[in-house]
């Protein structure tokens, strides 16, 4: 089985960023930055370092904010999916999923953050996973035994044969990263509006088409400012890398 390319994507980022208050007072919790540089954009330059050409961001909160920031980018090439209302997780990606047409993309929270592990390259990974005959949705995870720095909860379990199983009472053995490909046939009979993408992840365990991936790297959860003091402190400590190094393109044009 050769291992699809994949080149496009989503990035969920129209969200309040309540927890992190006050960072998000300002800003959008994408744009609050790890190791200086916008949690977003370390996602951008993975993603453009792996070759994706093509991401669609949803915005709401602070939203002109976001799209003047991203339009320094000149890579990959963004398009925009405006929320007067939020949609959730699941409306949001409904809305603009005419922009991932009929192939499986990629699909990240706005606040993602990862450090790859000695499997190398995660997207890589997930991609060579990827079997489209038995698969709308695959899904990173992490050891919640490797969850140091920041909370972990039990999300789900892996079968031997790479399915996965969520634990409704999160006691699983790995947490979800929301690191994910999924196909867009997975949408088939979604409802309009609002909902969770939750209820998708659902239907797809349902049908025996879940799968997961454990992730051998870090995987940082920022969901309060305690989070965010203790990733940058190892980060510091451990010169750990969230973004490539050297991007297949610039992240962002020259500022004056």
């Amino acid at each position: 089985m050769s291992t699809p390319h994949i080149d496009r994507a989503f990035i969920l980022a129209a969200g309040m960023g309540k927890r992190l208050r006050p960072h998000t007072d300002t800003m959008p919790k994408p744009m609050v930055p790890v190791a200086g540089k916008a949690m977003i954009d370390h996602t951008l330059d993975r993603l453009v370092a792996y070759g994706v050409h093509d991401v669609t961001v949803n915005l709401h909160y602070r939203a002109t904010q976001l799209e003047q920031h991203l339009g320094q980018r000149h890579a990959p090439r963004l398009t925009f999916s405006f929320e007067q209302t939020l949609l959730d997780t699941g409306g949001g990606m409904n809305k603009a999923l005419y922009t991932m047409g009929n192939q499986p993309f990629f699909a990240f929270s706005g606040d993602t953050l990862w450090e790859d592990g000695v499997s190398g390259d995660a997207l890589t990974r997930m991609a060579s996973m990827w079997d489209d005959s038995k698969m709308d949705l695959l899904l990173l995870l992490q050891p919640v035994s490797a969850m140091t720095l920041t909370g972990g909860v039990g999300d789900y379990d892996i079968l031997p044969n790479g399915q996965i199983i969520r634990s409704t009472t999160q006691t699983g053995t790995h947490m979800w990263t929301s690191v994910r490909i999924v196909h867009p046939r997975l949408f088939e009979n979604a409802p309009n509006g609002p909902f969770s993408f939750l209820q998708l992840m659902d239907k797809a365990q349902a049908n025996g088409r879940l799968f997961g991936l454990e992730h051998d790297g870090a995987w940082h959860h920022i969901s309060t400012p305690a989070d965010l003091a203790s990733v940058e402190a190892h980060l510091a400590a451990t010169g750990g890398s969230i973004s490539p190094s050297n991007p297949v393109y610039p992240p962002a044009k020259p500022t004056a």
